[in-house]
């Protein structure tokens, strides 16, 4: 059985000119130990998928279909929830979750420069969220703290330093050391390695790495960087338009992408390997999601698009076991009967 598994989910947020379909039939699974990379261009649903999986949506948000199920349990969209009125339905999410938050699941959010609380204490944070879900003295919550600052690499003696006085590397550690406070069983990163160099960039996704090897956790990790993913992940899922168009695993999806916009964004990419060849821009912007272009909401922007494909959405297909492409001609991709985005 998955240890996560999200079942043709969607997430619609309401806004003053209508309907905001940020996330679409949206299908994955991820096991123990697992790391999904979920990448995509911004605006593309990768965090509202985040956050419908953590239940940390704003208020205009709401999963409208589909069904995500952790360990299994159902934690979104079961029956006696889907049957609540929307106030008593926030009201018993926020019940359910207050447990699971942290516990089952915690979160490294984007951008570690602004994520901490500026007035407060890095290990007073840390030490508030392990005492809200542990029944531990405040001594032993900083004990512990202490724990996770060796574990991160941090030295422990700034373990009462406030935000401002870390550098960004440190506050990106200090993020891990958080999610890591109460042995969560699945790590959700959103970024985390925005705005690092590139050689701190390295070393915090080695020791990520290294923890989840130690630790046995999942992790999805979610970006715009392929190389990124590349380097951690065993599965991966391409988004565009709140759709997932590829998912599969890593040596697949990158040996043999059966999407047109999952060959742009892979060619998009240098590599340090193999036969140089210039780099490939995906013509035009993403669509605006309150009001999508009809059929495949890549046709746009694709080399490759027929009438079929602004006419009718098309369907998922599995071009190879557990791999799985949203496109009309997904299986001439796959088999190399289209020629390659150049």
């Amino acid at each position: 059985m998955a240890l996560l598994e999200l079942k043709n989910v969607s997430v619609h947020y309401g806004i003053q000119r209508g309907t905001v379909k940020a996330v679409e039939n949206v299908s994955f699974n991820l096991d123990r130990g697992e790391t999904l990379g979920l990448v995509g261009e911004s605006g593309c649903g990768k965090t509202t998928a985040a956050f419908a999986i953590t239940r940390l949506l704003p208020e205009n948000g709401e999963i409208v279909e589909g069904t995500i199920t952790f360990d299994g349990r159902i934690i979104a969209g079961s029956e006696e929830e889907m049957a609540l009125p929307p106030k008593k339905r926030r009201k018993y999410v926020e019940n359910m979750m207050t447990d699971f938050r942290w516990d089952e699941v915690s979160m490294i959010f984007q951008s570690a420069m602004n994520a901490f609380n500026p007035v407060f204490k890095v290990g007073d944070q840390i030490g508030e969220a392990i005492r809200a879900h542990d029944d531990v003295t405040k001594e032993e919550a900083r004990k512990k703290v202490i724990e996770l600052f060796k574990l991160v690499g941090l030295d422990p003696e700034r373990i009462d330093g406030f935000p401002h006085e870390y550098s960004g590397g440190m506050k990106q550690r200090g993020m891990i050391a958080m999610a890591l406070a109460c042995n969560p069983k699945l790590i959700i990163a959103d970024e985390p390695t925005t705005a690092l160099d590139v050689i701190m960039q390295d070393r915090v996704l080695a020791e990520i790495r290294d923890l989840q090897r130690k630790l046995g956790m999942a992790m999805i990790i979610i970006t715009h960087d392929i190389s990124v993913v590349a380097e951690v992940a065993e599965k991966i899922a391409i988004m565009y338009a709140g759709r997932v168009f590829e998912f599969g695993g890593i040596e697949s999806v990158f040996e043999r992408p059966a999407n047109p916009y999952a060959m742009g964004l892979l060619a998009s990419f240098p590599s340090i390997i193999g036969e140089k060849k210039p780099l490939y821009s995906i013509p035009g912007s993403p669509p605006d999601l309150a009001n999508p272009p009809s059929g495949c909401k890549f046709h746009p922007r694709c080399k490759f698009a027929k009438e079929i494909c602004k006419d009718e959405e098309p369907e998922l297909v599995e071009v190879e076991p557990n791999h799985f492409s949203l496109c009309h001609f997904a299986l001439e991709l796959f088999n190399g009967q289209l020629s390659e985005v150049r």
